[in-house]
């Protein structure tokens, strides 16, 4: 019988002699990959804390004692050993595991995560809760993968530093984000710990300490303590967390269990701000993601003997593939145009572009804010800068959106990835709010290409704009057709719309991804004898007064149709301007658009069916709604 299946719950394993541990940890290993190689999902992450992860189950008391998990993406062991075994399977699918931690879904998620450097400002605040109510349990932040970059996870430890309160931080010190982490503090990190006169140091110290004669008393081991923190002070990566305030305890071999577990078990008995820096690799335990720690950040279906991709059925390109090639051909012509990301270069394809304009590319890490602001700085220049962030974090970043960029009307543009539903990685990552909170911002251009030319075609006019800052959306899909070179895709006239399709009893306004969706329900509807007007609002601020006026004028029924959430969207926006004009008929007018609640993850496809944004939804709300319209006089 294998260890694993005998371990349901954390109880369970702190039964097993430690002995044992090395042995369930290749376990749960063989574990993670038997099931991402089947269904895909997140990798490396979870390989490289495998040993963390039994060590701090082994040694806290669990779910008493409250363990907070940076982002999500490397807490797959983590529900493996905390009662989601059987059903790890079904992560990432339509009413299975979700694909981060949930406080909802098992009581061992302290803390909901999905998107980086959130862990030690929630554990610092359970930590003062528990004080606060006169509670007794420890508290640990485990953060890493590149969240470190991040300048919440500074705010936190500043806070929390010189205070002596109970609270563990762990830094999970990979070298790595999802893309290769950069800045300064990982070199730092990564420079102390390698640095020969440091090693060579400790290690003298360390030996002084152990040869230091009983019979001399106390004296001679005091200096020798002493003189081994004054060079821990000058050379260690613990300079930075002392200064905040905190004991730092390390660097520890993450890959060592009886090291991490009599770390831990030390470490939980001090009752102090503790900072432990544990050093792992990501991919730990399979050949390809040890020495691909990017690629296999996360993976669809693969052999897991080989580590070969599951064959996919052909097809169109990702919108992000074709962006990232349009990007490319746009700063070719144009010397102006820098790409900046937040550690995706991969998942936004700006990584085609530093190989072609090295000089012109800028990773910021995981620092939004900072990417938007630096983006700012450098339009004050003449430099035009295309900031490729994913809709849902970019919403890190909205203080600097409206502040350093729209106030000054800096010629900003933001290319949105994952708008609208994003699949299998649910509500963290989303992109349902980006159309409402940049339609508030005053002086905001915001655009929704309906395919992959008119993508490019929009985000080649917003470099080209003097008229303040610029978004462009796409969803996490494949382009409906194929895209030509840029050179060869037409010119768009600024604030114009597009008539695909005439009809007299119903005008669908459909926004980006809905265009081709609303053409599909008005085909349908058709054959019904319900003749549809199909409007691409490809801008949705400036709009089109012109054909909006013409449309509402002439159809007795308006819908509105969009990727993004209902409340404040396009469609609320198109109300309120029906409002304004003076009507001798008013048309029904109906909005439609993401409901007004976290949508949950499955396929795309699915869940755009579940909310009623798939032909057949905006079918039957179109014949609904004409239905009605044909009853009154």
């Amino acid at each position: 019988m294998a260890l694993l299946d005998r371990i349901r719950y954390p109880s369970d394993l702190r039964k097993l002699p430690r002995g044992q541990l090395r042995h369930l940890v290749k376990e749960v290993r063989e574990r993670h990959i038997d099931v991402v190689s089947e269904k895909g999902g997140h990798f490396g992450a979870s390989l490289g804390v495998a040993e963390l992860t039994v060590a701090l189950h082994y040694v806290f008391d669990t779910p008493r004692d409250q363990i907070v998990w940076d982002t999500g993406h490397q807490a797959y062991i983590h529900k493996i050993l905390t009662g989601r075994n059987e059903r790890l399977p079904t992560i990432r699918t339509r009413g299975g595991l979700a694909p981060f931690l949930r406080r909802d879904e098992s009581e061992y998620d302290a803390f909901g995560a999905g998107h980086a450097a959130t862990s030690i400002s929630a554990a610092w605040g359970m930590a003062v809760g528990r004080d606060l109510m006169g509670e007794d349990f420890k508290v640990a932040a485990v953060i890493g993968d590149g969240a470190m970059g991040c300048g919440l996870a500074y705010e936190a430890l500043n806070n929390a530093g010189h205070t002596k309160r109970d609270f563990i931080v762990i830094l999970n010190d990979n070298e790595m984000s999802i893309a290769p982490a950069v800045g300064a503090m990982n070199k730092y990190l990564t420079g102390m710990i390698t640095n020969p006169a440091y090693n060579k140091a400790r290690n003298l110290v360390k030996e002084i300490i152990h040869r230091a004669p009983v019979s001399i008393g106390g004296v001679m081991e005091e200096m020798a303590v002493r003189m081994e923190e004054s060079i821990k002070h000058l050379l260690t990566p613990g300079l930075i967390f002392e200064e905040l305030g905190f004991r730092y305890v390390g660097p520890v071999d993450g890959h060592d269990i009886d090291a991490l577990v009599d770390t831990l078990r030390g470490v939980r008995g001090m009752g102090s701000t503790i900072l432990v820096h544990v050093l792992t690799q990501k991919g730990k335990g399979f050949v390809p993601a040890e020495a691909d720690p990017w690629t296999w950040h996360a993976s669809g279906p693969f052999d897991k003997v080989t580590g070969k991709a599951q064959k996919k059925g052909g097809g169109l390109p990702r919108y992000q593939n074709v962006f990232g090639k349009g990007l490319v051909e746009l700063a070719d012509a144009d010397p102006r145009v820098v790409a900046i990301t937040a550690a995706m270069p991969d998942g936004t394809s700006t990584d085609l572009f530093q190989k072609t304009h090295p000089d012109r590319y800028f990773d910021v890490g995981i620092a939004e804010g900072h990417g938007v602001t630096f983006a700012a700085g450098l339009a004050t220049r003449g430099v035009r800068p295309v900031v490729a962030i994913y809709s849902t974090f970019l919403q890190r970043a909205y203080d600097s959106v409206v502040h350093d960029v729209a106030l000054q009307r800096l010629p900003v543009v933001f290319a949105m990835d994952r708008a609208g539903i994003a699949g299998e990685d649910g509500p963290t990552h989303h992109g349902t709010l980006d159309i409402a909170y940049m339609l508030s911002v005053p002086g905001m251009t915001v655009t929704a290409p309906k395919d992959g030319a008119e993508m490019l075609a929009l985000t080649r006019l917003g470099t080209q704009s003097d008229d303040g800052p610029w978004s462009v959306r796409w969803p996490r899909d494949r382009v409906p057709e194929e895209v030509p070179p840029l050179d060869q895709i037409p010119d768009i006239e600024p604030h114009t719309w597009e008539i695909m399709r005439n009809g007299g009893d119903a005008v669908i306004f459909a926004v980006g991804t809905m265009v081709h969706t609303a053409l599909t329900a008005a085909e349908s509807l058709a054959a019904e004898g319900i003749r549809c007007t199909v409007v691409n609002c490809r801008f949705l601020k400036p709009y089109d007064h012109e054909v909006f006026q013409e449309m509402v004028r002439s159809h007795p029924v308006v819908v509105t149709v969009e990727e993004g959430q209902i409340s404040n969207g396009f469609g609320a926006f198109m109300a309120r301007e029906l409002d304004e004009l003076d009507l001798d008929r008013r048309p029904r007018l109906a909005a439609m658009g993401i409901p007004d609640e976290f949508v949950e993850h499955g396929s795309r496809a699915e869940l755009l069916a579940g909310i009623g944004l798939d032909a057949a939804g905006i079918a039957h709300r179109v014949r609904e709604m004409a239905r009605h319209a044909a009853e009154v006089p």
